[in-house]
């Protein structure tokens, strides 16, 4: 008992194009509020839904309005059996009441049958039923009449097609009566017939038609006397009765069947426009793809124009893209949207609520205007022409289906977009605390040495001998120099990754560039060699740059190489490019360290020989200038021992003027 008293409540109105159904709506929503509980309405699509009325179509799209409009959830069942179609959507949705009008209950049957509420008290006996009277004087609107008629019932092309069914009936029967068949196989001839009829006719009354008609035609034509409508036997009229009964329970049967396979092709249609669209969807990169597959697909349901526009950043609309109609394509028409047209979809955008054709808001225009949203987040908004034609249920249905498909395209993409730029704010973070750790660790050593010796000269100056002095100076000039260079590195690599690094390309003698970096390596116990071809070599770079480059790697080469150890540098030039070359001495790369080595912060295990921690950051630099010189850098093995940094740059031709 407690369970059912904290059981939250779930109402379900039932949805049709009957007049009062409009005040069933409201009554639910009032008890739906009364209850704080959800509130959903239900139509069940017939199969005879495709031959209702316009006007009645008119008055169940007003009804799907108003129900949404009041906080519903508008579902969608298909069958035939509705009482059936009702109890098991409210059994399967947690549905504690349902409420029906009157005049949806009443029927008019040749036969005895149970009312809908009947039946729904005996399929869902959980559920409270609510029956609203329908206090409408003299309105008596059956189910029946609800699915309306078809508009075109009095049509020739069907008049034409029963007429022909019952021709070739009529010829057959005669040429088996002259081969002596019974009446009995006539009378399949006719029901053959009628079975045809109800096939290839869009309206049940044919077939019942087409029944009578048979029983006529087969009295004129095979009973005795012939040619008139008398019959001498008296067997004859339960012959008649039997042979329309079985016509007509034939007819209906093929017409039932026939109503089924539409709705079911419809069913597959709408399961394929959803299907393609959630695909076309999935494959498109950008919201700009999404919203134009979005739009094709609608094309194709609806055939109508059409316009998308999407939420900028600033929570307005972006620039609208119209799609045309193939009879707008075809009569050359090009629309554009009017300042007032714009405000509704700015409206709509908004409030997350339906404006334009057909609504209470903007009603005058010629677009109906929806939100293109996944619960209270609204992406954008698209509008179609429905002034004249206003979408029925089942386009309304798959239109919301596929906007909702184009709401969650929309938002996975901003996910993922946010959560690419997360991704991008932690390894920048990471970066910065890794750049923050190996400064704050690398500046101490240097800044140390430098003061410490700067206080002994301070101190002590006097007490130390010339020779002492200038061992002291130099170790303050060669400490002092590693900091320049190590800041012009941190330089460097803070434009290359803010994108300002700026290359001044020009031919410049490779030669020239090397003996501006050797002045500022001080190779302490170090054989720095150039291995020179007498050739006057131009290479197309930024000699600032490159100077640079060769420098961090110079330095990388005195740092990790024993006292004493030779280092050559050496150019060539070959088939259009510049090769230089730095070879040393030291223990080498490991094989597993190589692809790594051109990391940013990557230092490797071996240690400098100064016992100096380097920040990773010069081979970096080096990569990143030799990619935009458009060259490469590499690094091999120097037999028998050490490792060689090789990189090339886009050679020039020497042009002498005389």
């Amino acid at each position: 008992m407690n369970e059912k008293n904290h059981r939250r409540e779930h109402v379900l109105v039932c949805l049709s194009s009957a007049p009062s159904n409009a005040r069933i709506i409201e009554t639910a929503s009032r008890m739906a509020r009364a209850f704080q509980g959800d509130f959903t309405a239900l139509f069940v699509e017939t199969p005879d839904f495709a031959s209702m009325s316009r006007e009645n179509k008119k008055r169940l799209n007003e009804n799907i309005l108003l129900a949404k409009q009041l906080g519903a959830k508008v579902e969608t069942c298909y069958g035939d059996d509705v009482p059936y179609q009702i109890s098991e959507f409210a059994r399967l949705s947690g549905v504690t009441n349902i409420v029906i009008g009157r005049s949806a209950v009443r029927r008019r049957r040749l036969l005895i049958k149970p009312t809908i509420t009947d039946q729904l008290i005996d399929y869902a006996p959980n559920a409270d039923i609510h029956i609203i009277p329908d206090r409408e004087t003299g309105s008596f609107y059956l189910v029946e009449e609800a699915r309306g008629k078809n508009d075109g019932f009095f049509s020739i092309g069907d008049i034409i097609k029963c007429f022909i069914s019952l021709f070739a009936a009529t010829c057959v029967g005669v040429v088996f009566h002259r081969f002596g068949f019974s009446e009995a196989n006539i009378i399949m001839v006719y029901i053959l017939s009628v079975l045809i009829t109800a096939v290839i006719t869009t309206y049940r009354g044919y077939s019942l038609a087409s029944s009578i008609i048979s029983v006529i035609v087969f009295n004129f034509f095979f009973t005795e006397p012939r040619y008139t409508l008398f019959a001498y036997d008296k067997g004859y009229p339960v012959t008649f009765i039997v042979m329309f009964l079985a016509a007509f329970i034939t007819g209906s049967l093929a017409a039932k069947q026939k109503a089924h396979a539409n709705q079911l092709a419809s069913l597959a249609y709408r399961t394929k426009l959803l299907f393609d669209a959630n695909q076309l969807l999935q494959k498109a990169k950008g919201r700009e793809e999404i919203m134009t597959a979005t739009a094709n697909q609608l094309l194709k349901l609806l055939d109508r124009d059409m316009v998308t526009m999407l939420r900028n950043e600033k929570g307005n609309l972006d620039k609208p893209h119209i799609y045309l109609s193939k009879e707008s394509r075809r009569k050359g028409q090009e629309e554009c949207l009017s300042e007032e047209e714009k405000e509704a979809a700015l409206w709509t955008l908004q409030h997350n609520k339906h404006a334009g054709a057909g609504t209470d808001h903007y009603s005058h225009l010629p677009w109906l205007y929806l939100a293109i949203r996944v619960n209270s987040n609204v992406y954008g908004v698209i509008g179609i022409e429905a002034k004249n034609n206003p979408l029925d249920a089942f386009e309304n249905s798959i239109v919301l289906s596929i906007l909702g498909e184009c709401a969650l395209a929309l938002e996975n993409k901003k996910n993922a977009r946010e959560k690419e730029e997360a991704a991008i704010l932690a390894k920048n973070e990471q970066l910065r605390a890794n750049l923050l750790r190996g400064i704050s660790h690398d500046l101490r050593t240097p800044l140390t040495s430098i003061s410490g010796n700067a206080s002994n000269l301070l101190s002590n100056g006097n007490c130390f001998d010339e020779q002492t002095k200038v061992q002291i100076y130099g170790d303050i000039y060669e400490d002092a120099m590693w900091l320049i260079n190590m800041v012009e590195n941190l330089l460097y690599v803070t434009r290359i990754e803010e994108g300002r690094m700026q290359i001044h390309m020009s031919a410049e003698l490779i030669d020239e560039a090397i003996e501006e970096a050797l002045r500022h390596i001080k190779g302490k116990g170090h054989q720095i060699r150039v291995e020179s071809t007498n050739e006057l070599i131009l290479a197309r770079m930024d000699p600032r740059l490159i100077v640079q480059t060769m420098i961090n790697i110079l330095d990388n080469a005195v740092k990790y190489t024993p006292e004493g150890s030779e280092i050559i540098i050496s150019v060539k030039k070959d088939q259009g490019q510049v090769i230089v070359e730095i070879k040393d001495q030291g223990p080498g790369i490991p094989d597993e360290a190589k692809p790594h080595i051109f990391e940013m912060f990557y230092t490797g295990t071996n240690q400098a020989s100064d016992s100096r921690r380097s920040m990773g950051l010069g081979l970096y630099l080096c990569k990143a200038i030799i990619d935009a010189h458009g060259g490469e850098i590499t690094v091999l093995d120097h037999k028998p021992r050490g490792t060689i940094f090789r990189f090339t740059l886009s050679a020039e031709e020497v042009s002498i003027d005389e």
